[in-house]
């Protein structure tokens, strides 16, 4: 038999069918693969001295075995096309930056936001892309090869779609600062390779699901800001790190499981155990964990059951039960006594007069172990720290040795009582990241407030007069701590808004931790006066404040933007009026940012630094939300727990 390669066997046709298959015949024909291969298997039947029949066989699966290996290619370039027809259904349902994506691409691995692997999706990160609209059943659950999901910070509404339950690859999911609404879905429990789960800031309902156990490689898991109800279930998670459900409606006892968890993991619900009050007899009676009240009763009737088994008369019981009773009735109103005078103490400051002269009365808040008078006050050395919209701020030693700060206010026109009720309001406030007030002075001549005194001094001082540069970390940490302080204020009363957010008036302790100063204060101001005093801080002065007396809550936002382009470029933003020189920030950077000459932005202190190339990023992120803050109208401007969410979001991001 010649040894020469043959032509293709007629047993081929068996296996050439379908259109596919002749289609592949036909290509390896052209390309003179098909022959090279036929070969090969034609010579080992060949010499294996098989029978022609037998050849025939083995031939023909030897070609089958070629053309499903080099149709493999073919199959994943059909899948890849599969997953492009979805994208392109949700970039028509979302629309946003997405309408940016190069159509004209055969592969969607091309596109912004979109990371393939061996040819398939598994990334689709669109963080601010201005997403809006329902995301549509077909369109990111056609992704099954998707391992991280980021649509954090858009306006995605509605539910999530059922068929995410096909992705079953997926371990992080960022949904975080969206509209989207109803209950957790059950399919979530079924994508048990979550590590990260991020749902924060969006409108969700309903009870927290025992399902989030079936999770149970998950290391983050955030709840917060949304609309969730019941109880918080008993979650056995022993990978569970980062753990956050505040600013719900949740009720009841935190589980034993999630003690741990730092305090702010829980604000804003009506919780208790674990970092805040016992949970009382009411409480435990609405909680699902707690043991109800006809347990209680069953354990009272059968100790008093086996009190008598013991021997004892009934009348003798009927005694003592009656003695106990009136002693306990007794107890009660001596509580509730006890109970109303802790209340009548605790709506007003605690007073500590030293002087019996009324001139002399200084009102400590709390539980204030300061003891001195205006008259000690006023014997000691001072030195000016700054003069600002309110009035002038100084250091005082006390002879006792102790260092305060003191406001000494001027143009308050409002009477003792207004003034009380005012300063109270501010004097309640506590948080972490707000400088205390620790008590003040009401009287015709002086009104006076006292503060703790922070050594270190203000953002402003280090950032343009400091000999110690102030590096990308201690910048975006000084960023975050300003925005959970203003944070506060603004969801402690949701009227009341900070006022005056300056550079100035962000303080710093020993270990770098920020106190934001002078809160809540601009509505003691005169307003006659306001005119003059508008022009103490213009250049953070939000375009529709008229008055400093009425700041809202979104010109505290723009006033923040302006702080962290501050903090960003190195710039101090000057006033107009007051100084020739001066120049509105927020102007000049968007001005810089559209001759897309970024990187003269940044402050040279920055660029100088070895891992500039890695902060870049994150630098250009953080000015896009200092501009997105400093928005003209102000519906267009983020919340403030927006804001802060972006700052923790480059602080702590795995996805870069």
């Amino acid at each position: 038999m010649n040894s020469s390669t043959p032509n293709l066997p007629a047993s081929l046709s068996i296996f050439a069918g379908s259109a596919k298959c002749r289609w592949e015949c036909r290509r390896l024909e052209q390309n003179g693969q098909l022959q090279t291969y036929f070969a090969i298997g034609w010579r080992w039947s060949y010499r294996s001295n098989l029978t022609i029949t037998f050849q025939r066989i083995i031939i023909s699966m030897f070609y089958l075995i070629i053309i499903l290996f080099l149709s493999l290619p073919a199959a994943a370039l059909s899948n890849l096309a599969a997953e492009r027809s979805a994208l392109l259904s949700f970039r028509s349902a979302v629309g946003g930056r997405t309408r940016f994506w190069n159509t004209s691409f055969q592969t969607p691995c091309q596109w912004p936001g979109v990371e393939c692997n061996d040819d398939t999706v598994t990334a689709l990160r669109l963080p601010g892309y201005s997403l809006s609209g329902h995301i549509p059943i077909g369109t990111v659950g056609k992704l099954t090869g998707l391992k991280t999901l980021s649509l954090r910070f858009n306006k995605l509404s509605g539910s999530l779609p059922s068929d995410l339950s096909s992705c079953s690859e997926l371990r992080s999911l960022y949904l975080y600062g969206n509209r989207l609404s109803g209950e957790l879905p059950e399919f979530l429990f079924t994508l048990n390779r979550l590590v990260r789960v991020n749902l924060a800031g969006n409108e969700f309902s309903g009870n927290i699901p025992i399902g989030f156990n079936n999770l149970f490689r998950i290391r983050t898991l955030y709840l917060d800001h949304n609309e969730l109800t019941g109880s918080i279930p008993d979650l056995i998670l022993s990978n569970l790190a980062q753990f956050n459900v505040s600013y719900n409606r949740l009720t009841g006892s935190i589980p034993k499981s999630l003690l741990s968890m730092p305090a702010n993991s829980f604000i804003g619900n009506s919780l208790c155990n674990g970092p805040f009050k016992p949970c009382s007899i009411n409480t435990t009676t609405t909680a699902p964990q707690t043991i109800s009240p006809s347990h209680v009763n069953i354990t009272f009737n059968n100790t008093m059951n086996n009190t008598n088994k013991k021997g004892i008369p009934g009348g003798v019981a009927i005694i003592i039960v009656s003695i106990l009773v009136f002693i306990f009735l007794i107890l009660v109103l001596f509580f509730f006594c006890c109970y109303k005078k802790s209340n009548n103490q605790k709506t007003s400051p605690v007073i500590n007069e030293i002087s019996g002269r009324e001139e002399n009365k200084i009102v400590f808040f709390g539980n204030s172990d300061w003891v001195f008078d205006l008259e000690d006050l006023l014997s000691s050395s001072a030195e000016v720290l700054g003069k600002g919209m309110l009035g002038t701020a100084y250091k005082v030693v006390l002879e006792t040795g102790y260092t305060v700060a003191v406001k000494r206010l001027k143009e308050v026109p409002l009477s003792e009582v207004e003034f009380t009720k005012k300063i109270q309001v501010v004097g309640a406030m506590d948080h972490q990241n707000l400088v205390s007030i620790r008590g003040y002075h009401y009287s015709k001549e002086e009104k006076l407030i006292l503060f703790d005194f922070m050594p270190i001094g203000s953002l402003s001082a280090l950032l343009h007069f400091g000999n110690t540069p102030l590096n990308w970390e201690k910048r975006l940490n000084i960023a975050l701590g300003s925005a959970r302080g203003i944070e506060y204020i603004h969801n402690k009363i949701p009227q009341i808004s900070h006022g005056n957010i300056k550079s100035s008036n962000i303080l710093l302790t020993k270990s770098n931790e920020v106190r934001v100063s002078d809160f809540c204060l601009n509505h003691l101001i005169r307003p006659s006066s306001s005119s003059s005093n508008l022009t103490r801080f213009s250049g953070y002065r939000a375009p529709e404040v008229i008055e400093p007396h009425r700041v809202s809550q979104q010109a505290d936002v723009y006033s923040f933007g302006v702080l962290v382009m501050e903090l960003v470029t190195g710039k101090a933003p000057t006033n107009g009026l007051m100084n020739k020189d001066g120049f509105d920030l927020p102007r000049w950077i968007r001005s810089i940012v559209k001759e897309r000459w970024i990187n003269e932005v940044f402050d040279n202190k920055l660029t100088k630094s070895d891992s500039v190339e890695e902060e870049e990023e994150k630098m250009v992120r953080l000015l896009q939300l200092a501009v997105d803050c400093t928005a003209q109208y102000p519906d267009m401007r983020p919340s403030i727990s927006e804001v802060r969410y972006k700052i923790e979001d480059l602080l702590w991001d795995p996805e870069f």
